[in-house]
């Protein structure tokens, strides 16, 4: 199949998320995490190291930052991010949630959101990171051991049961071919209790995730989807996976 992705008119851009599954935390426990979070991602790169609670403008943000990460302040971020009915109480077992941004300006900002401690049955937790889409900081990221660091930090601040870190278009290309339930990024992480990742062909990297999981490289030159040998490449490995059982929905 074909796919119609025009890198001039459609600038790659990058994310990392994280998910899993149901899991009951308060606002405090929340925000020990992304506490953590927060640190680990400044042991990747400079500019995942400032962080700023979201204010009305720009400019007032950075009279506000997150770093070093404050609890309290967390916490009560996550507690306004309580899901309610309007007028109503929070309901807890739908988790919370909070975003926020690095203070970057247009398609320089990284930018976070999370949802954390939803335990009710139909509820995915997650952490998405999208990256600066364009410049230095972008050019600096988009490698693939620097996407490794922020899918390890991932894993260590969250224990999610699956991690992407990608471009949009490869997440594109993977709905295209109607695989759109768990995506393969250029570097994916599966916990242990999904299953066993199964020997892949070469270029591909498999690393463990300390005893949490494993790690899966795909190429170490970006990966882009302009790329045919990437594209059969990823095609091949996702279908390793599927027969492996790792691919499968993290909600029924």
């Amino acid at each position: 199949m074909s796919v119609n992705l025009e890198p001039a008119a459609y600038p790659d851009t990058y994310f990392a998320g994280a998910y899993w599954g149901p899991r009951q935390e308060s606002p405090e426990e929340c925000a020990r995490r992304t506490a953590g979070f927060l640190k680990f991602l400044a042991e990747c790169d400079p500019v995942l190291g400032h962080w700023y609670k979201p204010t009305k403008s720009r400019k007032d943000a950075r009279k506000h930052p997150l770093m070093p990460p404050d609890m309290p302040t967390l916490a009560e971020m996550f507690r306004r991010g309580g899901n309610r009915e309007k007028g109503g109480p929070v309901i807890d077992d739908l988790g919370f949630s909070f975003w926020f941004d690095n203070g970057g300006a247009g398609r320089d900002c990284a930018a976070l959101r999370i949802h954390c401690g939803g335990y009710a049955d139909s509820v995915s937790n997650s952490c998405f990171l999208s990256l600066p889409s364009q410049g230095e900081n972008a050019e600096r990221l988009f490698t693939a051991p620097t996407l490794a660091c922020l899918v390890r930090s991932m894993v260590r601040a969250w224990e999610p049961d699956w991690v992407a870190a990608m471009s949009r278009t490869r997440r594109e290309l993977d709905d295209q071919d109607g695989n759109a339930d768990m995506w393969l990024g250029w570097v994916t992480y599966f916990a242990r209790h999904q299953g066993t990742v199964p020997p892949l062909p070469t270029p591909v990297r498999i690393e463990p995730v300390e005893d949490k999981g494993t790690l899966i490289v795909l190429t170490p030159e970006r990966f882009t989807v302009t790329n045919p040998e990437h594209v059969a490449l990823s095609r091949r490995v996702r279908a390793l996976l599927a027969q492996a059982g790792l691919l499968m929905p993290l909600q029924p």
